[in-house]
């Protein structure tokens, strides 16, 4: 048996009893939801907690500004002053484009693609963390606009080199539809499903009776045994998100 050391904790209420052991460290896990699905609320909340526990975060946005994101955290009562102040915390806003770039030069210089560093492109040098979060993948697949293999080969070489650091990364992507629920529609940097070692989508469900919900699901987590169900979440204010388990969707309803 594997050591409880060796898996990670959300500690989102509700939600690791759909993870089994928990996430296994070291592994890259997509977050993937339409618009207000409660994303980047999901990965702001676990980014607290486990600095509560005293690992080192890095919240890497490609969208939002830093001020913006504290300010939702603070929305539901969370400080970042104390854990920016210890160095357990990082928010950080990243141009994608300035990344795409950047990979164009280390292309261009090395003359083979295997050749990429990942870490002077993209991970701060000052700074090591436990956790990353990446806010969004989206943003970064649209500045490799028209070079999909290249950015194929970037994930490829950020990815192994979070494995190899055993850093746990949590990957937002937004999503015009549900890709995991039979529809044909393909995303751009859907390949990137295939290199995750776990995919977390969050939908927007519409009832016939015309209510609004949320729920959330574990597609895939390699390393663990989880819980295969469509299950409620909410979010709470000054709680955050709340994922219920044993609350399994029924009747009729749309994913989105």
């Amino acid at each position: 048996m594997q050591k409880e050391e060796n898996y990670f904790k959300t500690n989102i209420p509700g939600f690791d009893e759909l993870t089994g052991e928990g996430i296994p460290i070291g592994t890259a896990i997509l977050v993937e939801g339409g618009p207000g699905s409660g994303k980047t609320i999901f990965c702001l909340n676990l980014a607290m907690n486990a600095c509560k526990r005293g690992k080192k975060v890095l919240y890497m946005s490609f969208e939002e500004p830093e001020y913006r994101l504290r300010s939702h955290i603070s929305k539901f009562g969370w400080d970042t002053k104390e854990y920016e102040k210890k160095s357990l915390l990082m928010i950080k806003r990243f141009n994608a484009l300035d990344i795409a770039r950047s990979v164009e030069a280390l292309l261009s210089e090395a003359k083979k693609e295997l050749l990429i560093e990942v870490q002077p492109v993209l991970i701060p040098k000052d700074f090591k963390p436990d956790i990353v979060l990446i806010d969004s993948l989206s943003s970064i697949a649209s500045a490799f606009s028209g070079e999909e293999s290249r950015f194929r080969v970037y994930m490829e070489q950020l990815f192994r080199y979070l494995e190899s650091n055993e850093i746990t990364s949590f990957l937002i992507r937004e999503t015009s539809n549900p890709n995991h629920v039979g529809t044909s529609f393909v995303e751009r940097a859907e390949a990137v499903s295939f290199l995750s070692d776990g995919i977390i989508p969050i939908y927007n469900v519409f009832y016939d009776n015309g209510k609004r919900g949320r729920a959330i699901e574990v597609v895939k987590m390699r390393g663990t045994n989880i819980k295969r169900a469509v299950v409620e979440a909410d979010i709470i204010p000054k709680k955050g998100f709340v994922v219920y388990p044993n609350k399994a969707l029924k009747g009729k309803y749309i994913l989105t």
